[in-house]
């Protein structure tokens, strides 16, 4: 094309670009990238245009108006379509959910397909309320039956395995129905974290359940394998124990079944039972669904939306997720039958918190609570004419007789659903705005580097504006990013303040509140992450869920700072701070900083720790003034991991002999991470480097406690150590698009 862009118009950050070569782009043989950002752009809207009616006589047309929106970024599709476009895989979707039946042939041909699907850089859900509880009677063998839990865990174990090899990790949701015999102990599952790593849970709510609660009465638990009710439990304790569990680490988070298959557009094909792993997309046994997202940043001139554009867009990108649906190569056939058939697709949003911002609105205020309603509704509507459109030209999805849609004097519709608003992640990085309908998550923020320097990340639009208004420097940027919030920073104007607030800043009222106003016109399901302060009290918890009940969203996932990472590293500290307030490992008194020699005979124990490399045996020694020497040997001598453990000993036994503190080795070898970030064995070992460390810990508390999990749900990012967001019961680095759902 004449007007093609090049790498210097085309107007992407450090950070996109960044995510772009490591994620995104096509390279040989793992070596450097083989494409440009604008021959991916190029090669995404050739094959989506290919997906055109033969008839129609502007395809060229079309291939150009897709490259503009996505260059501009205005529009971008799912990571799966920008990754997989036109090359072999060719796989398009994001979201797929599987059924599981209660029999072995059912389980293990859908641990089967989990496999296909993650390999093809999709993600599953599965509901497990079908299996009967644990041990129930299995008359085939005339033994008991192990429960759903237990099958949990071969899935994850499964994704665990294929997810090594890709480009995005493979990511799990697991619902069980509240009125499942076994409920009580999924709610507990991930009280380890250690477990069902590849896996977000929800439990299924039903309205019964919730009318039971408000009663403080006890509601009836199924047994699936006949539908007999087996027993009953009070609703008000187990709705406790969720939140318990809510607020400890952040899961089980809930979603309203009933309220997912009021909106079921094809009742006759079938139930919802599950979602997809960040519970925005309900989804139909075998169904999958392409999204995409506008970026609302790009809909604002002169503090005004541009609603012409907006809905120049939304028909636009209507019109490129339909075409998706054909050029999709399907992982499994009944996929590609049933997603043709109901043809769902999902347009969302994001940007949202900086269009608020462009539009000097506050989140967290009626007004902006209203625009938000208010700006759904329209993309609702203009992506439902554009699929009415779409039906006179193509027909309606073949499951339109018996559909909601099905219905005297409303038409044809081309698909069963069209909207809904997922956690843009790496997409968001990419388009340079804020993820989906949350809002900001900083300011301002600390970035690790690898040369382990920090640098002081600004948002874009704060550090313009702070210029313009005469009050920028670099001395004000580090005091946001140690504060983590500018609310109580008078240099900063009020007005300023005001509208640059994050997701702390706002009440968990507020987060359900705007959840609810984009939920009342969007078709599927919105995700989104309501934010607690470490303080927050599990009673607050209860009150948001009870909330988000009657304010109409489909379901609810909440996350206490802190609650799951053993390192918090949104904000900066300065390192005296953290000095004085690092007492987890206990002090070497006698350390100096003379260097000792060793002496003739040392005591010591030996530690075998399980890594990705094999076992690692570790020997601490240590003589009358504190540790002093670390040896280290692999099950399998010889090869890179042994030298390099060799090199880490050497290391660390100088460092001990010239005065240097455990916890100071410890602080600089926890949670480095190899190639399994979910890690290994029952200390969860992440690397060579991370098993050395809780070794040492282990040997420090002579074994009386367990040594620190690195927990990838936390605030540090294990491939560059800057912080994570918190979205939709997910957690994505901005700086290198790392995400533990992708």
């Amino acid at each position: 094309m004449s007007d093609k862009k090049t790498a210097a118009t085309l107007n992407l950050s450090k950070n996109a670009l960044t995510v772009l070569a490591k994620r995104y782009l096509k390279r040989e043989g793992g070596g450097a990238p083989t494409e440009t950002p604008e021959d991916m752009f190029r090669r995404v809207a050739q094959t989506i245009n290919a997906a055109e009616p033969d008839t129609d006589k502007k395809k060229g047309h079309f291939e150009q108006q897709y490259y503009q929106a996505m260059t501009e970024l205005d529009f971008l599709p799912n990571s799966p379509t920008l990754m997989n476009a036109g090359r072999e895989l060719g796989q398009l979707s994001a979201c797929f959910v599987l059924p599981v039946d209660d029999s072995m042939e059912s389980i293990f041909e859908a641990i089967k397909n989990t496999a296909l699907i993650h390999k093809s850089g999709g993600g599953t859900g599965f509901s497990f309320s079908r299996i009967r509880p644990a041990n129930d009677d299995v008359r085939s063998t005339s033994g008991v039956s192990s429960g759903p839990i237990s099958f949990m865990q071969v899935f994850d174990a499964a994704t665990e395995t294929i997810k090594q090899g890709g480009t995005r990790r493979g990511a799990n949701m697991g619902i069980l129905r509240v009125d499942h015999p076994d409920i009580m102990d999924f709610i507990m599952a991930k009280r380890d974290l250690s477990i069902l790593t590849n896996f977000n849970i929800s439990v299924g709510i039903t309205e019964a359940f919730m009318e039971a609660v408000d009663k403080n009465q006890d509601y009836d638990i199924i047994n699936p394998r006949d539908g007999k009710v087996v027993k009953q439990l009070n609703a008000s304790k187990v709705f406790n124990q969720i939140i318990d569990m809510a607020w400890s680490n952040g899961e089980p988070g809930i979603v309203f079944l009933d309220r997912l298959n009021r909106d079921n557009p094809t009742p006759d094909i079938g139930e919802y039972e599950s979602t997809n792993p960040c519970g925005e997309q309900p989804l139909l046994p075998y169904e999958s669904c392409n999204l995409g997202s506008i970026n609302l940043a790009n809909m604002v001139v002169d503090k005004e939306i541009n609603w012409d554009k907006l809905e120049k867009t939304t028909k636009l990108a209507t019109r490129f997720l339909d075409n998706v649906i054909e050029a999709n190569k399907y992982p499994l056939p009944e996929i590609d039958e049933m997603t043709r058939a109901n043809r769902k697709i999902g347009l969302g949003v994001m940007g949202w918190a900086d269009m608020l911002i462009l539009l000097e609105t506050p989140y967290n205020s009626q007004e902006g609570i209203d625009l938000g309603e208010k700006v759904m509704r329209f993309i609702n509507e203009k992506s439902h004419e554009e699929s009415r459109r779409l039906a006179t030209e193509r027909g309606s999805f073949p499951n339109f007789t018996g559909s909601l849609f099905d219905k005297p004097g409303s038409g044809p519709m081309r698909n069963s659903t069209c909207t809904t608003i997922a956690p843009t992640g790496t997409i968001s990085i990419i388009a340079n705005c804020s993820s989906g309908v949350e809002p900001l998550f900083a300011v301002s923020y600390v970035r690790q580097v690898l040369d382990n320097n920090k640098l002081i990340e600004v948002h874009p639009l704060f550090e313009k504006i702070a210029r313009q208004r005469g009050f920028y420097s670099e001395a004000l940027m580090q005091e946001i990013a140690e504060k983590g919030t500018i609310q109580d920073i008078d240099a900063i104007p009020a007005e300023i303040r005001k509208i640059f607030v994050t997701s702390h800043d706002i009440t968990p009222r507020d987060h359900v509140l705007m959840q609810a106003a984009f939920q009342r016109h969007t078709d599927n399901a919105v995700s989104k992450t309501v934010n607690f302060c470490q303080g927050a009290t599990k009673e607050d918890v209860s009150t948001v869920y009870r909330l988000a009940y009657k304010e109409g969203c489909k379901g609810v996932t909440i996350y206490r700072d802190g609650s799951r990472e053993m390192q918090v590293l949104s904000v900066a500290k300065k390192e005296e701070e953290q000095r004085k307030t690092d007492t987890s490992i206990p002090m070497e008194s006698k350390k100096s900083s003379r260097k000792r020699e060793r002496p003739r005979a040392l005591t010591g124990s030996t530690y075998q720790m399980e890594t990705g490399c094999g076992p690692l045996y570790i020997t601490i020694n240590q003589d009358e003034n504190g540790l002093f020497e670390l040896f280290t040997t692999m099950g399998k001598a010889g090869g890179c991991a042994a030298s390099q453990c060799e090199a880490i000993g050497r290391l660390v036994s100088l460092a001990w002999r010239s005065g240097g503190q455990a916890r100071q080795t410890v602080k600089q070898l926890i949670g480095i991470t190899c190639h399994k970030p979910a890690g290994f064995g029952e200390n969860r070992i992440t690397s060579c480097a991370d098993a050395v460390a809780k070794a040492i810990e282990l040997h420090m508390f002579n074994e009386e406690s367990s040594p620190t999990f690195f927990i990838n749900n936390g605030g540090a990012c294990p491939d560059c150590g800057s912080p994570v967001e918190h979205e939709g019961g997910c957690c994505v680095c901005r700086a290198c698009g790392f995400s533990e759902c992708a």
